[in-house]
Order: structure tokens, then sequence, then C-alpha cells
């Protein structure tokens, strides 16, 4: 148990923790954001719209062997209702190639210090995937940010590393 699930007031001013392994490598994350090899996933939210992943590659010294990249999703909430038993929170994007690791899910865009609850996920985009472990602020609504690390397989550097590091954020990509 952290301070900040103790006394959800702390997030004013420290940002909930994270498991550094479980992030790309480098990942800082402040009351509002998280911010992968300089980029702010909530600026790139904003500019190019959700759902969206910015993928790093796992560094290998390598250049043509097929590498496991870490990366983060975001998506947003868009709409939250009462499910049986827990909250039903229905996102902008879809259970997709990439795994994400939602016991690190985490709110960005603005603070909340509201306690911590489970919730349901429903995929806007169709279906419904219940995920009993996924804890957010119990105060979520239409509109909020959810940042999400994933890990995918078999992609090249190649494929993962262009020449303008901002294409490796993919908005078409399904969280």
């Amino acid at each position: 148990m952290t301070l900040t699930r103790l006394l959800p007031t702390l997030r004013r001013s420290i940002p909930d923790p994270i498991a550094p392994e479980r992030w790309p490598a480098g990942t800082r994350v402040t009351t509002t954001d998280v911010i992968v090899g300089g980029f702010s996933m909530t600026r790139l939210a904003e500019r190019d719209g959700t759902p969206l992943a910015h993928l790093a590659p796992t560094p290998t010294g390598r250049h043509d062997e097929q590498v496991r990249h870490r990366g983060v999703a975001v998506a947003t909430v868009r709409e939250v209702s009462a499910g049986a038993g827990l909250p039903l929170v229905a996102i902008d994007g879809e259970s997709g190639p990439h795994r994400p690791d939602w016991a690190e899910a985490r709110l960005i865009g603005r603070v909340s210090v509201a306690k911590v609850v489970t919730v349901s996920v429903r995929f806007a985009a169709g279906g419904c995937h219940a995920l009993a472990r996924l804890e957010l602020p119990g105060d979520l609504v239409a509109g909020d940010l959810i940042a999400v690390p994933i890990e995918a397989d078999r992609v090249t550097i190649s494929d993962a590393v262009p020449q303008n590091p901002v294409q490796l954020v993919e908005p078409a990509l399904r969280a």
C-alpha cells in the first residue's frame, strides 16, 4: 500500500509510484502525466487523439533481430456507468496485438484525489472485456485519459525506430 493510496490528497503533490520494470526504460511520472523518451503522453493524446501507442524498443545492440518492445497506450474514457458490482468504464480502444499491463493503468491529464476503486473495462469498439484488477480513481468521467504500459513482440528495430521519432506514435493502434 502506497502513501497516495492511503491518503489520496497527496496526489496533488507527489505522483503515484510506478513499477519501473513494467514501463519503458526511463519512464518518468508526474502528478498528471507519463513521460516516455521525453514525450508527454498527455500532449501526444492532445495532438494526435486517442487511442494511441508510443513504442520504445528494448535496447539489444543489434539492429536486425526481433526484439520485445515496451511502450505506453493511451485511451480516452468514453463513458462511466454502474455495472454489476463494479463501475463499468468504456474506453475508445479495443483489445489488440499488444499486451497491456492493466495493473499499472493510471489516470493522466488531471489530478484525482478520489479513492482508488476496481473497475471493469468495456472497449468502445465493441464487446465487453472485464478486468478484475484494473484500479483507477473513483471519480473517472468521460474525457479522462488512461495510460497503460504495453508490451509488443515480433517488431524489428527498423520497424520501431523510424527516421523521425515522432512516428513512434501510432494513432491507429488500438490499446
